[in-house]
């Protein structure tokens, strides 16, 4: 099968829950050429839809196409994804005579003209688990030629001076025959229907064409030879990397592979015409027990394109791996695909390197003398890990284009929603075009369709303008059939270039090693494994400034469950081997960066994270990996109106046993069902505001849903466009619909591209919507900016969690200053009065709208409507305004200043903080108005200056310093 769009991601346990199926068909008529009108029929008695989960008799044609000379493989148009068919690529069932029917014109269907040969197979509407036929092909036109020997397209490999016989026939009558071997002519028949000849002496690799004209028409096979040029023993430069290693001469570069077992490399490339000759096999490293191979390129361009693969070779493969495996480097920046880069719009990656003719596979892209990014900011400071409020977001879904313009052209949607960090979902190269983004192939190459390196960089450089850390997300669990070294060493049976790793493969285990495995498994205890994972982080940590990892599916980093009747309980066991592993990649990191931040998406035992959010925190306080913590259900329960199954507890560190603040608890993230939707679709449906069908009732439970998970202490993370009650299913199909009857564990619209409903129809200027974003804003400016949200916290129900209460409190303030924070949200369908338990009586402020509550009495209730909440605290918030632009009766001046400014007015306190709410700088004393505040020894900035006058009232001004 022709396997090059696939859209898959670590989601949960995916099983083979189908097998593949040997169809009988017929194609009417026999022979058509490319403009006919054919009918594809399936024998009905020949597949068991059963087996396949299939209802309605829904199966569905996936098919590709070749040119005339059976190369230039191009999905058809129509396919859709392999998990969700496209609906125009459905059978017709015929019930009378139980077939399937499918009828259609190559060069419409395709979407192309010379065609030569068509591929297609059956399959479920989602084909994963195998729920597919056999591949089938069949020739297009009349006139077709057979090259018997070699296969087409087939490499050859001969010893020095070996030979090789070549024979071809040919249909519809006689035809001319031209042979070529590295484009000079080496036999010719001008008129027969069988060709035969035996090249002999053969002591250079050599490239064949045969072509075959018969009248107008005329139909070239490929083939090749490759001469073992014997071993090249020699020792390897000094201080070499795997990879591109760039050299002071900008007209060389040397290229290193490991490449353990393999007998012979040529590298192949631009430089050399994709012919190498001897010059171009590589040297194998002299060095004891080394098994790299090396080459030095010279004579190179500065400044053009390099493009190369290497041409690795077995001579004695074990069992079915294949001789032969042409490859993109595993440690590309940058790699140019015939199977995705078409459809890559110029817009997003202007001058996308020319895929070169004749070759198959992904191809290395570098340069001798790039130029570098020019960085705006070199010295970004992170945000605590205690204050962090990250937005992750999936490029592909956040706007129309799918690119990083488009998240730099909402920077301000960002900077206003007052977020601190932006995590994305996998954004290195992953296979297909269209993909969340977790089956990456080539973990250190930024993916093409969101937009080039620089743009990227912009992207991350802007955000660092504005006081946001960038994280990614990072699947180096596993890696797909794309990936050299899976292909370097892999079962092949069928020889059409994909497989599973092969015993010997050093990176990889045969099988996956617990229990949610997708694509292939690393084995995280070979030490290639290890270096490889070190020079990727390194990679984006120092190429791109990246402030973090979220490390994606960490139970996956162990070797001791493999597949059998207790490999679920094994997996989710307590594992020495992935504690000691992830601890030493976690050491890594910060051995590049001390404040990197560090993400496991591990949900497992508390014993087991606990080994890493409390790791090196008493050598180090910015120490200790975060670790995602998921409440959907619980969060969605509530959302509902549903006080059963809705226990929020453990959305905060306290929970898990972590001695410091290092759990992200979150109500919702990329792979779980949308709260919202889940309110308005399962909802209470009694009472008088029901959010079960009402969209009203629904989103005002939204902003109640971030009150009771930000405010909690510590790091916090929201899906994107939580922050504007996005209710759309994740089952949402790219035509807006909801896949109903969606088989959960295959996930159907589950992968789709989302249609982009928040900007089309401006939920930000909605009336029901824009409110939750003001709302997001503000408990994300409390949280960041108040340090009461950096203290303890108890979440104890009044009654019921219908009714939640948080008791936030910092101790360590002063009673002046906002140290005590009661939250009260009412999740019922009607209104409610909830005892707020407040700690103390006076007077308390309401956080959101700054209106005072005088307390006599602690417990007495405060009535609260349904889906509302309360967010009071003992004083005023520090930043007690909208926006930073909103004017004060405090006035700085000048402003914007270079050294120092002067307050309009007496003070006793000044306190400056960046704008992530860290305080940088405080005066102490008293102050006659027009004092000047020297901040001479402050970078350039926004600034907010906080001022007590001598009756403990406080103000705040935003200052500019240039």
């Amino acid at each position: 099968m022709k396997k090059i769009i696939l859209f898959l991601c670590f989601l949960i346990s995916v099983t083979a829950m189908g097998q593949q199926q040997t169809v009988t068909h017929s194609i009417t008529p026999a022979l058509f050429e490319e403009t006919t009108s054919i009918t594809i029929t399936i024998n009905g008695n020949s597949v068991n839809e059963s087996t396949w989960g299939v209802t309605n008799n829904a199966l569905y044609i996936w098919a590709w196409s070749f040119d005339i000379n059976d190369a230039n493989i191009q999905d058809c148009p129509t396919n859709g994804q392999w998990i969700n068919s496209n609906e125009a690529n459905k059978f017709t069932y015929n019930a009378g005579n139980d077939t399937y029917t499918f009828t259609m014109t190559p060069t419409t269907f395709y979407n192309r003209v010379g065609i030569g040969r068509i591929g297609f197979l059956v399959k479920a509407k989602n084909g994963t688990g195998d729920k597919k036929s056999q591949d089938i092909l069949t020739e297009v036109g009349a006139f077709q030629v057979n090259l018997t020997a070699p296969l087409e397209n087939s490499t050859t490999l001969l010893a020095a001076n070996g030979s090789l016989n070549i024979t071809a026939n040919n249909t519809n009558g006689d035809a001319a025959y031209v042979l070529r071997a590295n484009g000079n002519v080496l036999s010719t028949n001008p008129a027969t229907s069988t060709f035969s000849f035996n090249h002999t002496n053969i002591n250079g690799n050599q490239v064949y064409e045969l072509e075959v004209t018969q009248g107008a028409f005329t139909i070239t096979k490929r083939f090749s030879a490759l001469v073992n040029p014997g071993t090249i023993s020699q020792a390897m430069p000094a201080n070499m990397l795997d990879g591109v290693n760039l050299m002071a001469d900008q007209t060389k570069a040397t290229l290193v592979l490991d490449a353990p077992g393999k007998d012979f490399v040529y590298v192949a490339g631009n430089f050399n015409n994709w012919q190498p000759t001897a010059a171009h096999a590589m040297r194998k490293d002299s060095a004891p027990g080394s098994t790299k191979f090396w080459l030095t390129l010279e004579n190179l361009t500065p400044g053009e394109n390099i493009l190369y693969q290497y041409w690795v070779v077995d001579t004695t493969p074990i069992n079915n791996s294949p001789s032969l495996v042409r490859t993109a480097d595993p440690y590309s920046t940058l790699v140019i695909s015939n199977f995705d880069d078409p459809w890559i719009p110029s817009s997003k990656y202007p001058n996308i390197p020319a895929y070169p003719a004749g070759q198959n596979r992904e191809i290395t892209v570098f340069k001798t003398n790039p130029t570098p990014y020019n960085w705006q900011v070199t010295n970004f400071v992170k945000p605590k890990k205690e204050d962090l409020v990250i937005y992750e977001l999936l490029v592909r879904d956040f706007d129309s284009n799918r690119s990083y313009q488009d998240l730099i052209d909402k920077m301000d949607y960002f900077v206003n929603l007052k977020i601190n960090a932006i995590q994305l979902m996998p954004v290195m190269e992953f296979e297909g075009n269209e993909s969340w983004g977790y089956n990456t192939s080539f973990h250190m190459a930024l993916d093409k369709f969101y937009g080039t390196s620089d743009k990227f960089k912009e992207f991350i450089d802007l955000c660092h303008q504005n006081g946001i850390a960038v994280i990614l997300d990072i699947a180096l669990n596993h890696a797909f059939g794309r990936n050299p070294m899976v292909r370097m060493w892999m079962n092949d049976p069928d020889g059409d270039g994909w497989g599973d790793p092969s015993s010997e493969n050093p990176y990889f285990n045969t099988q996956g090693m617990h229990s949610y495995n997708v694509g292939s498994d690393f084995n995280h205890q070979q030490s290639r494994t290890r270096n490889y994972v070190k020079r990727v982080v390194k990679h984006w940590i120092e190429e791109f400034k990246v402030d973090g990892f979220r490390w994606d599916l960490t139970k996956g980093f162990t070797q001791n469950c493999p597949p059998g009747p207790n490999q679920e309980s094994c997996t989710n066991g307590y594992h020495q081997d992935r504690v000691d592993v992830l601890r030493e990649y976690a050491d890594f990191t910060w051995s590049l960066d001390p404040t990197h931040l560090a993400i496991f998406e591990h949900l497992g035992s508390d014993g087991e994270e606990q080994q890493w959010a409390n790791y090196r925190i008493n050598e180090n306080p910015s120490k200790g990996v975060m670790m995602w913590g998921e409440l959907t259900f619980a969060y969605s329960q509530l959302a509902g109106g549903y006080s059963t199954d809705a226990d929020i507890t453990r959305v905060g560190h306290n929970s898990r046993g972590f001695s410091a603040k290092r759990l992200i608890g979150y109500p919702e993230s990329h792979d779980k069902e949308r709260v919202m939707y889940s309110a308005r679709a399962y909802g209470n449906g009694g009472g008088a505001f029901p959010p079960l069908n009402n969209l009203t009732n629904t989103l005002s439970r939204a902003a109640s849903i971030a009150a009771t998970s930000l405010l909690v202490p510590g790091p916090k993370m929201i899906w994107h466009f939580a922050e504007l009650g996005c209710d759309d299913s994740i089952f949402t199909c790219t035509n807006g619909t909801v896949n109903t009857d969606f088989d959960v564990t295959a996930g159907d619209c589950k992968l789709d591209t989302k249609p982009q409903y928040q900007w089309t129809n401006n939920w930000l200027g909605s009336a029901n919507r824009g409110p939750i974003y003001q709302a997001f804003k503000r408990l994300i400016e409390l949280k960041i900016n108040e340090p009461v949200f950096e203290g303890d916290y108890a979440i104890s129900p009044d009654g019921n969690n219908i009714r939640q209460r948080i008791y936030i409190f910092n101790n360590s303030l002063p009673t002046t200053q906002l140290r005590n924070v009661v939250v009260l949200a009412n999740f019922s369908v009607a209104q409610q009065n909830i005892n707020p338990s407040f700690p103390f009586t006076g007077t308390w402020y309401n956080l959101m709208d700054n209106t005072q509550l005088v307390v006599t009495n602690t417990t007495a209730p405060i009535s609260i409507p349904a889906g509302g909440f309360r967010v009071y605290g003992n004083q005023q918030a520090l930043l007690n305004v909208d926006s930073f632009e909103d004017i004060q009766a405090l006035v700085a001046s000048p402003n914007p200043t270079t050294n120092s400014f002067a307050l309009n007015k007496a003070v006793a306190d000044v306190q400056i903080y960046n704008i992530r709410g860290q305080q940088v700088k405080s005066f102490s004393n008293s102050y006659d108005a027009e004092f000047s505040f020297d901040i001479s020894d402050l970078t350039p900035g926004v600034y907010i200056v906080k001022a007590t006058d001598a009756f403990s009232r406080t103000s705040s001004v935003k200052l500019v310093k240039n």
